[in-house]
Protein backbone atom coordinates (compact mmCIF):
# COMPACT_ATOMS: atom_id res chain seq x y z
CA UNK A 1 0.00 0.00 0.00
CA UNK A 2 1.18 3.31 -0.73
CA UNK A 3 2.57 5.67 2.53
CA UNK A 4 -0.13 8.42 3.12
CA UNK A 5 0.61 12.06 1.93
CA UNK A 6 3.00 13.12 5.00
CA UNK A 7 3.86 17.04 3.71
CA UNK A 8 0.50 18.62 4.06
CA UNK A 9 -2.24 16.73 6.32
CA UNK A 10 -4.78 19.23 5.60
CA UNK A 11 -4.65 17.97 1.96
CA UNK A 12 -7.85 15.68 0.95
CA UNK A 13 -6.40 12.81 -0.65
CA UNK A 14 -8.41 9.62 -1.66
CA UNK A 15 -6.75 6.70 -3.17
CA UNK A 16 -7.45 3.25 -4.63
CA UNK A 17 -4.95 0.86 -2.93
CA UNK A 18 -6.40 -2.58 -3.92
CA UNK A 19 -9.27 -4.65 -5.22
CA UNK A 20 -9.47 -7.79 -4.54
CA UNK A 21 -12.25 -11.19 -3.68
CA UNK A 22 -12.16 -11.55 -0.28
CA UNK A 23 -14.54 -14.30 -0.29
CA UNK A 24 -16.73 -16.39 -3.08
CA UNK A 25 -18.90 -19.42 -2.69
CA UNK A 26 -21.49 -20.97 -5.26
CA UNK A 27 -23.50 -23.77 -4.76
CA UNK A 28 -25.91 -26.02 -7.32
CA UNK A 29 -27.38 -28.47 -5.01
CA UNK A 30 -30.41 -29.07 -7.49
CA UNK A 31 -28.12 -30.05 -10.62
CA UNK A 32 -28.33 -31.41 -12.82
CA UNK A 33 -31.98 -31.84 -12.52
CA UNK A 34 -32.81 -27.85 -13.01
CA UNK A 35 -30.68 -28.19 -16.57
CA UNK A 36 -33.80 -30.29 -17.50
CA UNK A 37 -36.40 -27.57 -16.94
CA UNK A 38 -37.33 -24.13 -18.62
CA UNK A 39 -35.06 -21.67 -17.57
CA UNK A 40 -37.64 -18.57 -16.83
CA UNK A 41 -35.71 -18.47 -12.96
CA UNK A 42 -36.90 -15.69 -10.24
CA UNK A 43 -33.33 -13.69 -9.22
CA UNK A 44 -32.91 -12.17 -5.80
CA UNK A 45 -30.05 -9.87 -5.23
CA UNK A 46 -29.19 -9.03 -1.32
CA UNK A 47 -26.48 -6.39 -1.16
CA UNK A 48 -24.24 -5.80 1.87
CA UNK A 49 -21.21 -3.29 2.70
CA UNK A 50 -19.22 -3.06 5.62
CA UNK A 51 -16.50 -1.55 6.47
CA UNK A 52 -13.51 -0.83 8.86
CA UNK A 53 -10.43 1.33 9.39
CA UNK A 54 -7.11 0.01 9.29
CA UNK A 55 -5.14 2.82 10.66
CA UNK A 56 -3.09 5.52 9.16
CA UNK A 57 -6.15 6.92 7.04
CA UNK A 58 -6.56 3.18 5.13
CA UNK A 59 -9.95 1.54 5.50
CA UNK A 60 -11.56 -2.07 4.40
CA UNK A 61 -14.77 -2.08 2.69
CA UNK A 62 -16.74 -4.77 1.54
CA UNK A 63 -19.23 -5.65 -0.40
CA UNK A 64 -21.79 -8.34 -0.48
CA UNK A 65 -23.56 -9.78 -3.31
CA UNK A 66 -25.81 -12.79 -2.81
CA UNK A 67 -27.37 -13.96 -5.69
CA UNK A 68 -30.12 -17.04 -5.42
CA UNK A 69 -32.02 -18.00 -8.77
CA UNK A 70 -34.55 -20.22 -8.02
CA UNK A 71 -37.03 -22.43 -10.75
CA UNK A 72 -40.43 -22.84 -8.54
CA UNK A 73 -39.25 -24.08 -5.27
CA UNK A 74 -35.93 -25.27 -6.22
CA UNK A 75 -32.60 -23.70 -5.85
CA UNK A 76 -31.12 -23.46 -9.31
CA UNK A 77 -27.79 -21.98 -7.82
CA UNK A 78 -26.39 -19.12 -5.25
CA UNK A 79 -23.63 -17.23 -5.63
CA UNK A 80 -21.96 -14.99 -3.16
CA UNK A 81 -19.24 -12.84 -3.67
CA UNK A 82 -17.42 -10.68 -1.58
CA UNK A 83 -15.72 -8.08 -3.07
CA UNK A 84 -13.10 -5.68 -1.09
CA UNK A 85 -11.35 -2.90 -1.51
CA UNK A 86 -8.32 -0.98 0.20
CA UNK A 87 -8.94 3.00 0.10
CA UNK A 88 -6.55 5.81 1.33
CA UNK A 89 -9.28 8.70 2.40
CA UNK A 90 -6.87 11.44 4.27
CA UNK A 91 -7.92 14.72 4.97
CA UNK A 92 -11.76 13.92 5.26
CA UNK A 93 -13.74 14.97 8.18
CA UNK A 94 -15.72 12.38 9.62
CA UNK A 95 -18.90 13.54 7.77
CA UNK A 96 -17.39 13.84 4.48
CA UNK A 97 -15.83 10.16 4.91
CA UNK A 98 -19.40 8.48 5.97
CA UNK A 99 -20.67 8.94 2.54
CA UNK A 100 -17.93 7.88 0.74
CA UNK A 101 -17.20 4.47 2.68
CA UNK A 102 -21.34 4.33 2.42
CA UNK A 103 -22.17 4.34 -1.24
CA UNK A 104 -18.69 5.97 -3.53
CA UNK A 105 -16.44 2.75 -2.39
CA UNK A 106 -19.38 -0.10 -2.54
CA UNK A 107 -20.18 1.85 -6.09
CA UNK A 108 -16.28 1.41 -7.22
CA UNK A 109 -16.55 -1.99 -5.92
CA UNK A 110 -19.96 -3.46 -7.96
CA UNK A 111 -18.71 -3.68 -11.05
CA UNK A 112 -15.66 -6.07 -9.70
CA UNK A 113 -18.33 -7.58 -8.30
CA UNK A 114 -20.97 -7.90 -11.19
CA UNK A 115 -18.06 -9.15 -13.24
CA UNK A 116 -17.47 -11.87 -10.76
CA UNK A 117 -21.04 -12.94 -10.16
CA UNK A 118 -21.33 -13.16 -13.73
CA UNK A 119 -18.45 -15.40 -14.51
CA UNK A 120 -19.40 -17.46 -11.62
CA UNK A 121 -23.12 -18.44 -12.71
CA UNK A 122 -21.54 -19.19 -16.43
CA UNK A 123 -18.94 -21.11 -15.02
CA UNK A 124 -21.59 -23.01 -13.00
CA UNK A 125 -23.48 -23.85 -16.46
CA UNK A 126 -26.52 -21.44 -16.32
CA UNK A 127 -27.10 -18.94 -18.82
CA UNK A 128 -25.31 -15.19 -17.71
CA UNK A 129 -26.41 -12.93 -15.43
CA UNK A 130 -25.95 -9.30 -16.21
CA UNK A 131 -26.81 -7.17 -12.50
CA UNK A 132 -28.83 -4.07 -13.27
CA UNK A 133 -26.06 -1.03 -12.53
CA UNK A 134 -27.09 0.24 -8.69
CA UNK A 135 -28.01 3.70 -7.23
CA UNK A 136 -25.33 3.37 -4.38
CA UNK A 137 -25.83 7.19 -3.21
CA UNK A 138 -29.87 6.38 -3.26
CA UNK A 139 -29.17 3.55 -1.12
CA UNK A 140 -27.11 5.34 1.00
CA UNK A 141 -29.55 8.27 1.95
CA UNK A 142 -32.15 6.00 2.27
CA UNK A 143 -30.21 3.74 4.77
CA UNK A 144 -29.76 7.62 6.57
CA UNK A 145 -33.47 8.36 6.68
CA UNK A 146 -34.50 5.28 8.34
CA UNK A 147 -31.98 5.27 10.62
CA UNK A 148 -32.72 9.14 11.41
CA UNK A 149 -36.47 8.22 11.65
CA UNK A 150 -36.05 5.23 13.79
CA UNK A 151 -33.66 7.49 16.27
CA UNK A 152 -36.57 10.07 16.17
CA UNK A 153 -39.44 7.63 16.87
CA UNK A 154 -37.60 5.78 19.87
CA UNK A 155 -39.11 6.67 23.17
CA UNK A 156 -37.34 8.95 25.49
CA UNK A 157 -34.61 7.78 28.02
CA UNK A 158 -35.56 7.86 31.27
Amino acid sequence: MAEPNTQDPNQKQFGIQKIYLKDVSVETPNTPEVFQQEWKPDINLQLNSEAKGLGNDFHEVVLTLTVTAKLGERTAYLVEVQQAGIFLMQGFSEDEAKPMIGAFCPNTLYPFAREAVSDLVARAGFPQLLLAPINFDALYQQQIQQVNAQVTDAPPVQ
